[in-house]
């Protein structure tokens, strides 16, 4: 196989990791529209990760987090994104790098992204790649009004089907 000077596996990761951030961005600044809403999954050990140490010892690998009523003071930079958030009637505020998220999903529109985190600190050494087919979109169901506040988050992907993009190619 010849190598790939390019590096498309970069490039591709990097442009999910800003469809993440365009997202997030948008729903700073104007808030979420209509039904929208967001399950995201990232390594709470991973560095640059920010949580409580009762978070932390209570999601000691990862944590899946819920935008959706009850969030506040969301900021996105280049590399991050802040959130406030509340756990078993707890406000917490949690920085989460882009580089730490396994998956994205927005459940109205049966939307998802999936990343394979490397662990390894450097990641030139370890990339993540990412995933050939959308995340698996949680249960058609309404998501609970206050997920945030339980102290076990919904876990997107139960019971949904993957779809695979060669599905959608024209043959």
């Amino acid at each position: 196989m010849a190598t790939d000077h390019i590096r498309y596996d970069l490039l591709t990761v990097e442009a999910m990791r800003g469809v993440v951030r365009r997202v997030l961005t948008d729903a700073a600044e104007h808030g979420l529209p209509g039904e929208h809403h967001f399950f995201i999954t990232f390594l709470s050990a991973a560095e640059g990760v920010k949580l409580s140490p009762r978070l932390l010892a209570q999601y000691p690998e990862e944590m899946t987090i819920i935008l959706q009523h009850q969030f506040w003071d969301l900021k996105v930079t280049e590399d991050r994104f802040e959130v406030g958030l509340s756990f078993g009637g707890i406000p917490e505020r949690l920085v989460v790098p882009f580089t730490s998220i396994k998956s994205f999903s927005d459940p109205s529109v049966e939307f998802g992204l999936q990343f394979a985190v490397a662990e390894a600190a450097d990641e030139k050494t370890a990339p993540s790649l990412p995933a050939l087919s959308p995340a698996p979109a949680p249960p058609a169901l309404p998501a609970p009004a206050s997920a945030e506040e339980k102290d076990v988050p919904a876990k997107p992907g139960d019971g949904a089907e993957v779809v695979r993009l060669d599905r959608f190619r024209k043959k």
